[in-house]
């Protein structure tokens, strides 16, 4: 994809997410395995945008995943409540003996990726073993807020996936809900003041219009099971 110096993600003040430069949005499925563990992530169906369009962040739209201004009919209190402080001063950092997790909890979007073969905090303390090792990155690595990010130790490098720019709308069957806005490959932010949050590789946007963490997800559509569905 080539770069297009006008894409971004605009807040606006208690409505939608204003999205230009022609940003691809598709549906990106949980895949989990038999246990219901989160394991890997499949690309959906394409949704039909044009060079501008609106997302809804209040979880009330008739027409989702857009908006169509039920946002003012409801009075939807959009107000943005995240921390403009960096990544690294929010993550904890655990330290193994080859890698590196760095955690910010308050970013997590409740994808579970980080749950299976024993959870990837305590795989990260046997990461002098090349399956821990893999784990942690796969684990780490799937996480799609970045709430999750490993490095390799000696280097300090993150392992990072590669994204192009592109929006994915989570869809997180096995517990049949609708989850978060996945926005990938460092597409920035814009709150409704005007200024960029931290620009990322991936971070995810409420959609529910319940997150105490606006405008990034906290998980909370989870416990009310909202879904995009009519």
């Amino acid at each position: 994809m080539k770069e297009n110096p006008e894409r971004k993600i605009t807040v606006m003040k208690d409505g939608p997410y204003l999205v230009d430069g022609d940003v691809p949005l598709a549906h990106q499925h949980i895949v989990t395995n038999g246990a219901g563990e989160s394991l890997e992530w499949r690309e959906g169906e394409r949704v039909p945008t044009e060079g501008t369009y609106a997302l809804c962040r209040c979880g009330r739209s008739a027409k989702k995943p857009f908006c169509d201004g039920t946002h003012a009919k409801v009075g939807f209190d959009g107000t943005e409540t995240a921390s403009r402080a960096p990544y690294e001063e929010q993550a904890e950092r655990i330290d193994g003996p080859e890698m590196v997790l760095k955690d910010a909890e308050g970013l997590c979007a409740f994808a579970r990726f980080c749950d299976p073969h024993g959870r990837v905090w305590n795989l990260v303390e046997r990461t002098d073993n090349p399956r821990a090792r893999r784990l942690v990155e796969h684990e780490a690595g799937h996480c799609p807020a970045g709430r999750l990010v490993a490095e390799d130790r000696a280097t300090g490098k993150a392992h990072e996936p590669h994204f192009e720019p592109s929006i994915g709308l989570v869809q997180d069957t096995a517990k049949g809900i609708s989850g978060p806005i996945w926005v990938r490959g460092g597409i920035p932010v814009i709150g409704a003041d005007g200024v960029a949050y931290e620009v990322r590789n991936r971070v995810t946007l409420c959609r529910c219009g319940a997150s105490s963490n606006k405008p990034f997800c906290d998980g909370t559509h989870a416990s009310f099971g909202f879904t995009d569905k009519e």
